[in-house]
C-alpha cells in the first residue's frame, strides 16, 4: 500500500513538471469549471448577459449590472461522486454611478486523502497509527473592477487573479495572472468579449519531496521534479444574446457562446492547428422575473470508439431559479466534462441584493 500511494503522487508530481516544460492546454483547469448555478444551467452562455456579481468571473465589465449598492453571492457544488468539492464565494460593490469593483474567491479541492507513505516504520513494522491525511487545494483570488466608458451601450472591466495550488506538504505554487472584458449593446443585440489570461498566467511551483518519494522516482524511472514554472496560454470567449419580451410576463433570453483556444488543436466541434472554437448556447425563460427556467448544450465532442467508429457526444445541462425580493436561489444539473460518464452534479448558488437601488 506505501508503495502505491507513493508511486500515485509520483505520477501526479511528475506530470507537474512535465506540464511545467510544455505550456500544457489544462493548466488552471479548475478556473473554467464556472460559477453560478444560472450560468451553469445555461453551459457556460454567460459572457454576454453576466450582470451582477458573478460577473467578476464571467465577464467583469458586466458588474456594472448589480443596480445594488452592493451584491454577495455563494455556491456549493461536489463532483465526481461528492469527492471533490467546489465552493465559490463573492462580493460587489457600486463605487459610483459608472464603476463597480469586485472580489471573489473559488476553492476546488480533494480533502482527506490517506498518506500511508510512512505505514511501515524503519524496523519494517505496520503501524496504522503513522498514516496521515493531506489535501489537494486550487485557490483562485479575483479582484475585478468595472467601468461605463463615454461611448453609448459600452462597458469594460479587467481582472486580477492571484493563484495558489498546493497538494499537501508534498508541492505547491503561486500564480497571477490579468483577465480583459468588455459588453457593447446595439438596440436589441448584447454582445461581449472575454480575454482570459491576456497576459499569461505563471504559476511559480516548488517541491518538498521526502527521501522514499525520490527513491520511489528514480527507481519507476521518472524524473524527480525541479522547482519551475507553468504558463496558462490566453483564451478569447466571444458571445451574443438577445432577449424576447412576449409581454410583460413571460420573456426569453438567448446567448451563444464561441471559446477560442490558442494552445494547438483540441477535440472540439471546430478545430484547426492555429485556433479552436467551442459553441456552447444557452437559453432562459423567465415569468414576471421572479420564476426561471434554464437550458443549455456544449461540450461537443468526438471520437473513435473501440471497434474505431466516429462517435459525437454533447452535454446538455439544465436549470431553475426563483427570485424572491433581495433574494436569487438557483439551482443546476450539471457535468464537467465527460457526458459519456453520466457523473452530473447538483449545484446550488444563492445571490443576495443590498441596500436600495441606485438612481
Amino acid at each position: 500500500m506505501t508503495r502505491s500511494i507513493v508511486s500515485l503522487l509520483v505520477g501526479f508530481l511528475g506530470s507537474i513538471s512535465v506540464a511545467n516544460a510544455q505550456a500544457p492546454k489544462y493548466s488552471n483547469e479548475f478556473l473554467n469549471l464556472g460559477v453560478g448555478a444560472r450560468a451553469l444551467g445555461m453551459s457556460n452562455s454567460y459572457v454576454v448577459s453576466a450582470n451582477d456579481v458573478t460577473a467578476g468571473y464571467w465577464n467583469p465589465a458586466g458588474l456594472l449590472g448589480i443596480g445594488n449598492q452592493h451584491q454577495v453571492a455563494l455556491m456549493h457544488s461536489e463532483y465526481f461522486a461528492g469527492i471533490a468539492k467546489y465552493d465559490y464565494g463573492a462580493y460587489a460593490q457600486r463605487l459610483d454611478s459608472s464603476s463597480v469593483l469586485g472580489v471573489s474567491v473559488i476553492r476546488f479541492g480533494v480533502d482527506d486523502i490517506p498518506n500511508t507513505t510512512e505505514l511501515i516504520d524503519a524496523n519494517g513494522n505496520v503501524d496504522y497509527s503513522r498514516i496521515t491525511t493531506f489535501s489537494a487545494v486550487d485557490w483562485g483570488f479575483i479582484v475585478s473592477y468595472a467601468k461605463q466608458m463615454k461611448i453609448p451601450g459600452l462597458r469594460v472591466g479587467a481582472n486580477a487573479k492571484i493563484i495558489r495550488r498546493k497538494v499537501g506538504d508534498f508541492a505547491g505554487a503561486w500564480g497571477f495572472g490579468l483577465d480583459l472584458g468588455a459588453q457593447y449593446d446595439y438596440k436589441k443585440w448584447k454582445f461581449g468579449a472575454m480575454a482570459r489570461d491576456i497576459t499569461t498566467t505563471f504559476n511559480a511551483w516548488s517541491f518538498n519531496l521526502s527521501d522514499e518519494m525520490k527513491a520511489t522516482f528514480i527507481a519507476t524511472g521518472n524524473e524527480i521534479p525541479d522547482n519551475s514554472v507553468e504558463i496558462t496560454l490566453p483564451k478569447l470567449l466571444l458571445g451574443a444574446a438577445r432577449k424576447f419580451d412576449f409581454n410583460q410576463k413571460f420573456s426569453l433570453l438567448s446567448e451563444i457562446n464561441f471559446d477560442a483556444t490558442f494552445d494547438g488543436k483540441r477535440n472540439v466541434l471546430i478545430k484547426s492547428k492555429a485556433v479552436s472554437f467551442d459553441p456552447h448556447l444557452g437559453l432562459e425563460a423567465s415569468y414576471m422575473n421572479m420564476v426561471f427556467l434554464r437550458a443549455g448544450i456544449g461540450n461537443y465532442q468526438s471520437y473513435t470508439d473501440a471497434v474505431g467508429g466516429k462517435v459525437r457526444t454533447f452535454q446538455p445541462n439544465i436549470g431553475v431559479g426563483v427570485r424572491i425580493k433581495s433574494v436569487t436561489i438557483d439551482y443546476a444539473l450539471t457535468d464537467i466534462g465527460d457526458q459519456s460518464v453520466a457523473l452530473y452534479s447538483n449545484v446550488f448558488s444563492i445571490k443576495v441584493d443590498i441596500n436600495k437601488k441606485t438612481k
